[in-house]
């Protein structure tokens, strides 16, 4: 791992020697988005071969996180806007070196660019579209361009968000769709190998330390866990290893990953949409459902619910191309798959030295392992294995 940060230190330290060059062709990629300029736009937006071009642009305030991101708003000559093409999109990248790190060792750059530009034409949901995305694998600078989808999003999510039955079973009908088209779409099948796998995926983020701040996550998370399942601290971690074994059985199909509530926007009409693909990988639907259900319901809602939530998934995934599976097999993949879910909210409240410090809202993180800890402490999770 350090070899890696060394270099792309040192790329990181020659980029900014060579300073702000405005670009003009879409197959480079700006190191800043005071670079990215209206012929560059045109390259990367305009219908090839329309005439189009791209007269002017603005982008919005920072956001950064985990990728640099702004929104951006684009005006075009007569022949745009004769065409009628959409003029507000939302950008992700990866230019600063805390991103070509977290976003480009970890390959998330690459799974959220393949996302758009493979898989997503392929789904029937309801999901950001997809209009540019590149990664240099020298440098691990990477850009998306997306729908703006503001215009029809009533709320985005957030811990407070009520998950209501209806919409709960709108989640579970987009992921069964998502998960059917990895088993049986041809055209998302013939794309999966560029992919990694989720323990893959996995695995890669222990290069940054991720066993030792879950673990001390963990212990800072004691307040909001249950008693019964703190106790066993000792055993969270080798399970947490264990139930990547789920993964490596040969009937991989196309999973998001990271279905967290904040993933998930509410539209106008009601309707779930997700969002955020940078963790999509080949893996087995449980680890979704585990962490969509888990995260996402009220404690109550989800003891009320989760087994006939479970069960209805289970009818969804076949009806759009997945197997038959038992309910018996299946609750225990559900119950087993939690370990990684309590993992990727243990680094957040305890993010490692390498990552930005705060990955998302405490309040958020907070709630979430409080949730995550009770299912597994009402699923007896640790006895799953």
């Amino acid at each position: 791992m350090s070899d890696i940060l060394e270099r792309l230190e040192r790329r990181y330290e020659e980029d900014m020697r060579t300073g702000p060059v405005p670009v003009t062709d879409a197959s480079e990629l700006p190191l800043s988005y005071e670079m990215i300029t209206d012929a560059w736009l045109t390259d990367a937006l305009c219908p090839k071969g329309s005439g189009a071009r791209i007269i002017g642009h603005s982008f919005g305030p920072a956001d950064n996180g985990s990728s640099e991101r702004r929104t951006l708003e684009v005006d075009y000559d007569g022949t745009g806007r004769a065409l009628g093409l959409r003029t507000r999109f939302f950008c992700k990248a990866s230019m600063g070196l805390p991103s070509r790190v977290g976003i480009g060792i970890t390959g998330a750059a690459w799974a959220e660019s393949n996302f758009y530009r493979h898989i997503r034409p392929h789904l029937d949901i309801e999901a950001p579209l997809g209009f540019y995305g590149k990664v240099d694998p020298d440098s691990l600078v990477s850009m998306v361009i997306l729908e703006d989808i503001r215009d029809r999003v009533a709320e985005f999510g957030h811990h407070t968000t009520k998950i209501t039955r209806k919409r709960a079973e709108d989640q579970v009908e987009t992921l069964a769709r998502v998960h059917g088209a990895g088993y049986a779409n041809p055209e998302v099948r013939r794309h999966l190998a560029a992919f990694s796998t989720w323990p893959d995926y996995f695995d890669r983020t222990l290069s940054f330390g991720l066993e030792q701040a879950c673990r001390e996550g963990f212990r800072m998370a004691e307040p909001v866990l249950p008693a019964r399942l703190f106790a066993r601290e000792g055993e969270i971690w080798p399970k947490t290893i264990a139930s990547l074994d789920r993964h490596r059985r040969g009937d991989d199909s196309y999973v998001h990953c990271d279905v967290h509530l904040r993933n998930w926007y509410v539209t106008r009409d009601d309707r779930m949409g997700l969002a955020d693909w940078q963790c999509s990988s080949r893996g087995h639907w449980s680890r979704d459902l585990a962490y969509c259900l888990s995260v996402g319901l009220d404690i109550e809602d989800r003891r009320a619910w989760e087994r006939e939530l479970l069960a209805l998934y289970l009818d969804r995934l076949a009806a759009h191309g997945g197997p038959r599976v038992g309910f018996a097999e299946a609750f225990d993949d559900y119950r087993a798959q939690m370990m990684t879910v309590l993992a990727w909210w243990t680094i957040t409240l305890n993010p490692a030295p390498s990552m930005p410090e705060e990955l998302q809202p405490r309040d958020s993180t907070l709630c979430f392992l409080e949730r995550i800890g009770t299912a597994m402490d009402d699923l007896e999770t640790l006895d799953a294995f």
